[in-house]
C-alpha cells in the first residue's frame, strides 16, 4: 500500500477538523489510523500521561481506549503513568 493510498483510509475515518468520528474495526484500517494518530507524538520524547490524554482528545473522546490500542499495539510504550511513542511510521527527510 502506497501512502497515498494509506492517507486516503485514514481520510475516511476523519472530520473536517481531523478528528475521527470513528475508530475502525478491520484491522487493517485500525493500524493505519494508529499509525495517523502517533504522529501526534515525537520520538524520544516522555510525556506524562494527562499530556498524552489532552493530544489524543483532539482525535477521539474516547482517550482511554485510543490510548489503549496505542499501547497494546506498540505505537506508544507505557511504563507507570509515562508514555514515549515506541512505533509508528517515521518520514525520511
Amino acid at each position: 500500500m502506497t501512502s497515498a493510498d494509506a492517507a486516503r483510509v485514514v481520510a475516511q475515518f476523519l472530520d473536517a477538523d481531523g478528528a475521527l468520528h470513528t475508530i475502525p474495526t478491520k484491522r487493517r484500517k485500525q493500524l493505519l489510523v494508529l499509525d495517523h494518530v502517533v504522529q501526534a507524538f515525537e520520538l524520544g520524547v516522555v510525556y506524562p500521561e494527562v499530556e498524552v490524554n489532552a493530544v489524543l482528545r483532539r482525535f477521539h473522546p474516547d482517550v482511554a481506549a485510543l490510548r489503549r490500542y496505542l499501547v497494546d499495539d506498540g505505537f506508544l510504550t507505557r511504563e507507570a503513568s509515562r508514555y514515549w511513542r515506541s512505533g509508528g511510521s517515521v518520514a525520511l527527510d
